[in-house]
């Protein structure tokens, strides 16, 4: 028998991609460096001060498997820091449509380490258990031609389908955009598409290294 027919039931489409990922290769895969040492070491009292404002925004929970990653660069942890707190806790939009759109950018992404952390902040929003079942669906989810799950509102439903754009095509569609001013203010579409622009970058990051070790799992692994 050869070898690629023994292998072909272990390979599945990447939705909205013609690649294929070897899920074995996923299941086998660990964190691609090393974590940093909790306490982190530091070599100046500014890597000093980098890591004691990421404790401060991380407080009371402790440094995150991620912090441990980037803190091989402190400049770049302290750059992500600052952005996403800004996106995390200083922005208008409410806990359920920032959640949604995480959440939908690591369905879309196959971020899973991403979605264990988010969406149950996003049920902790208001969203139920059904409504995050219709957003877990690794289909393209395209306004105006999937149906809307009864449990999401208009305005739930319209993110994510905009976070599912910006995500698998970057380009968003005039409909979609539309869709979105109707719904929200100008203020409110920055900080939904700021959003999602930054948890596209968070999920690129996590699923390269592998931070976490969960890109061999799924939505509904155990964590």
């Amino acid at each position: 028998m050869k070898i690629s027919s023994i292998l072909r039931p272990c390979l599945r489409p990447r939705t909205g991609n013609s690649s294929y990922i070897p899920l074995l290769q996923q299941q086998t895969r660990k964190m691609r460096l090393p974590y940093i040492a909790d306490p982190p070491p530091t070599a100046t009292p500014e890597e000093a001060e980098i890591v004691q404002r990421i404790q401060t925004r991380r407080h009371p929970r402790p440094l995150q498997p991620l912090d441990l990653t980037l803190l091989h660069s402190p400049p770049v942890a302290d750059g992500w820091n600052s952005f996403l707190g800004a996106v995390r806790t200083k922005t208008t939009i409410a806990q359920d449509l920032r959640e949604i759109a995480i959440s939908r950018v690591a369905v879309v992404n196959r971020a899973w380490y991403e979605w264990a952390h988010h969406a149950p902040l996003a049920e902790q929003g208001g969203v139920s258990k059904e409504g995050m079942n219709a957003i877990k669906t690794e289909q393209p989810l395209v306004l105006g031609e999937t149906q809307k799950p009864a449990e999401l509102t208009d305005k739930q439903w319209a993110v994510v389908c905009y976070t599912d754009e910006m995500t698998r095509n970057v380009q968003v569609r005039d409909g979609t955009f539309a869709k979105m001013r109707e719904v929200f203010s100008n203020k409110e579409v920055v900080e939904i598409t700021a959003t999602i622009a930054c948890y596209n970058c968070v999920s690129r990051f996590l699923v390269a290294l592998d931070v976490g070790e969960r890109n061999g799992t799924g939505p509904d692994a155990a964590h």
